[in-house]
């Protein structure tokens, strides 16, 4: 039986829909094959977006570095710890990668982050809460240091991480901290850190001293492992320059080191200290207190400025060096010419000498400058005459900027609109000037009077290239006097130190010879008026060293020292200087000019000679000798035979007859006794030290058993006793403020 064909509507419908769905589908996936696009949209762009990583390469910031290629400051390797929060992190529950633990994660990070327990849990709690994937800690979780970073992941705490990070270091601690100033990072607005210079050094050249951040592009799978075959693109970083400063870091340490002891025992309102190379003008140090740790801000103020170029001061005495320099250079110069000291009239107005007026008398002008005479200077003034002295004020450029590399440098003020202006400006009251400036004018001394402008970058260097965009070279600044006028001033100035009525007696080196000038600025209180009290001055040096051809000129300024009547103002001063000078000169293997061995003569046994011969034998050898009685045969000795003794040191002997009493005076208490040994004679010894007086005066016969009393007194209250005459306490020849009276009604 024949079967009948049944067409079947349902299924023919249902090919017919399937067909159609092909058919677009096909159409569909020809499409994208042949357009790339998808609704208008890319499909690599969205592939490169979702599986397309991008990871920022750190440049480097430029170094900071001496003039040797030392470090002052460096980028660092530092770290950001970072707490993840999201269970999917974790793969396997044997091995978290998330925190599991909030309160034993805070106890332990707040022991390593400083940040208190509660604040760490409670940035875990809300990172939770809130769904975060990770969190961080602020500040305080940033800029971790190899070492902690280490000790942290042995305490093995699950989620916790480090990102690698870096951080600027400044290894030497307070170190010229508001030359160099400080970088510190800074978040951005889309939540970016990058270092930035806040201060000195580090803000002034910040475009120079930041890179440029480069990239690493590569192909992930969706789980973030990087695809078999991918190629990496990388765009390098370009790190900063470098800037190669003139500081040398010994030497700013030997300054650093010695301001900082002072700093401790007198705590001084303020000091500034600069050392310039006078040849060429680099600065090698300079530093201020108050300062600063750059690494931790510790101990920074309010007061920003860098001092030495920044603020400005009444010099006082130092001052009186290119007073003197403009008579010497005028012809007007007359060392052995006199004059009545004490005090000198200008019309109402009396300037007095600094010890109360009183004077020395009638003394030369050479020992007028050495006593720091205000006097002296007036009287040089009227021969000069203050209009031409105005010209060596601009010459030597005060009242202008030095042009040194750094920006905001001060010009101070040259009063000049009077006579009595100018007078007060010759020995440094009134007008102003900046330390950068005392430094470049003195250039001209240690110089044969050509001045050198003071500079501080020595080269900038691009660290890819090797390129040197900035080179700094020595630079004239004026030749104010002649190399003749020079030379006498820088003797002048040596004799304030080596003279006995010099002013700067205090500054003296032992290997080297020193030339400068002390200053006891009176310094303006918040009325107007100068400040009274023996401590309120601004104490100041400025030295150059060695004398006879300067290689390192200085300025110390300490202000308002609290000396509490013990000692005199220009102490502290003084540390700093001979420190610093000294171990300066050494370091650099300068050779003390003309230095010669002192003689060292063996002593023989004298025993039985003649007193007369030995003594001249002895005295032509250097050595000072004292007999005990008439002259005879010796019969003993000191020292004894076999010892060693220097030149200028003193042989006693014993010889017969009548005991002479010799003068004492610097004796040692060893000496002393082994006399009284020697002669027979009674002594009765007062106090430690040298002798400083005696009882009965020297040739005195005696008789046997009759006792004399030598006083011995230790060299430094010696002198604080040699100074006890000068007013309010301060000694005669330290204090050099000017003493102004109005005399009109």
């Amino acid at each position: 039986m024949k079967k009948k064909f049944r067409f079947q509507w349902g299924a023919f419908l249902l090919f017919l829909v399937f067909a159609g769905l092909f058919f677009l589908l096909l159409t569909r996936i020809v499409t994208i094959q042949a357009t790339g696009q998808v609704e208008g949209q890319e499909l690599a762009a969205k592939a490169a977006a979702k599986y397309s990583q991008e990871e920022e390469l750190a440049a480097e910031r430029g170094k900071i570095l001496d003039r040797t290629g030392e470090i002052i400051a460096e980028d660092t390797l530092s770290y950001k710890l970072v707490a993840v929060l999201d269970e999917r992190a974790t793969q396997k529950a044997s091995k978290p990668r998330h925190v599991t633990d909030i309160d034993k994660t805070a106890d332990i990070l707040s022991e390593y982050i400083g940040t208190p327990r509660e604040n760490i849990y409670e940035t875990l709690q809300k990172g939770q809460e809130t769904d975060r994937y990770q969190v961080e800690f602020g500040s305080a979780g940033r800029e971790i240091s190899h070492t902690q970073m280490l000790e942290m992941k042995e305490e093995d705490l699950p989620g916790v991480l480090f990102v690698q990070n870096l951080k600027r270091l400044y290894p030497n601690g307070i170190f010229a901290s508001h030359l160099i100033g400080f970088a510190m990072k800074e978040e951005l607005e889309n939540g970016d850190m990058v270092t930035k210079g806040k201060m000195g050094l580090e803000l002034i050249y910040d475009d120079i001293l930041t890179g440029e951040n480069g990239k690493m592009e590569f192909d992930t799978d969706r789980w973030g492992f990087l695809l078999p075959n991918n190629e990496s693109a990388i765009t390098p970083a370009v790190d900063g320059s470098d800037i190669k400063l003139t500081l040398d870091r010994t030497l700013e340490n030997f300054l650093e080191d010695a301001m900082s002891t002072v700093q401790e025992e007198y705590e001084p309102t303020r000091m500034i200290a600069l050392i310039a190379n006078p040849k060429t003008g680099e600065i090698l140090a300079m530093s201020q207190r108050p300062s600063f740790n750059p690494n931790t801000r510790e101990g920074l103020s309010e007061n920003w400025l860098n001092e030495s170029i920044q603020l400005t001061i009444e010099p006082g005495s130092p001052m009186k060096m290119f007073t003197l320099a403009a008579a010497v250079e005028e012809g007007k110069w007359k060392p052995n010419d006199t004059y009545k000291s004490g005090s000198y009239k200008f019309g109402n107005t009396i300037i007095g000498d600094h010890n109360g007026r009183r004077g020395w008398g009638e003394i030369t002008y050479l020992e007028g400058f050495q006593r720091s005479s205000n006097v002296a200077i007036a009287y040089l003034l009227e021969r000069i005459g203050p209009d031409i002295f105005m010209d060596y004020v601009d010459a030597f450029g005060f009242g202008q900027k030095t042009g040194i590399d750094l920006p905001g440098e001060a010009t101070g003020t040259i009063l000049d609109n009077h006579n009595i202006n100018k007078l007060t400006t010759a020995f440094g009251q009134g007008s102003t000037v900046t330390p950068i400036q005392m430094i470049q004018a003195s250039t001209a001394f240690a110089n044969d009077g050509m001045m050198m402008k003071p500079y501080i970058i020595d080269e900038i260097k691009n660290r890819d290239t090797g390129e040197v965009t900035v080179k700094g070279e020595p630079q004239e600044a004026g030749q104010p006097i002649s190399a003749e006028t020079a030379k006498v001033v820088r003797d002048i100035m040596a004799s304030t130190v080596t003279s006995e009525n010099g002013s700067a007696k205090s500054f003296a080196l032992q290997d080297y010879t020193v030339a400068g000038k002390t200053g006891t600025a009176q310094i303006p209180g918040a009325d107007g008026k100068y400040m009274t009290g023996s401590d309120n001055y601004l104490f100041s040096f400025v030295g150059m060293a060695p004398a006879e051809d300067p290689e390192l000129v200085m300025y110390v300024g300490v202000q308002q020292p609290k000396m509490n009547g013990t000692a005199y103002g220009s102490k502290p001063v003084a540390e700093i200087f001979t420190s610093v000078m000294e171990n300066g000169l050494k370091y650099m293997n300068i050779e003390p000019e003309d230095a010669e061995e002192t003689p060292v003569i063996d002593v023989a046994d004298y025993a039985g000679q003649a007193s007369d011969e030995v003594t001249a034998d002895l005295s032509s050898k250097g050595i000072n000798i004292v007999t005990t009685g008439v002259s005879g045969k010796v019969s003993a000795q000191y020292p004894a035979d076999g010892e060693v003794l220097l030149a200028g040191g003193t042989v006693i002997l014993q010889t017969e007859g009548e005991s002479v009493l010799p003068d004492f005076a610097g004796w040692s208490k060893r000496e002393l006794l082994a006399f009284q040994s020697l002669s027979g004679l009674s002594l009765e010894i007062v106090g430690q030290g040298y002798a400083v007086n005696q009882s009965l005066s020297a040739g005195t016969s005696l008789p046997e058993g009759e006792p004399v009393v030598v006083r011995l007194q230790t060299p430094a209250d010696s002198y604080k006793e040699q100074m006890k005459d000068g007013p309010e306490g301060i000694p005669v020849e330290d204090t050099e403020e000017i003493i102004i009276e109005d005399t009109s009604e």
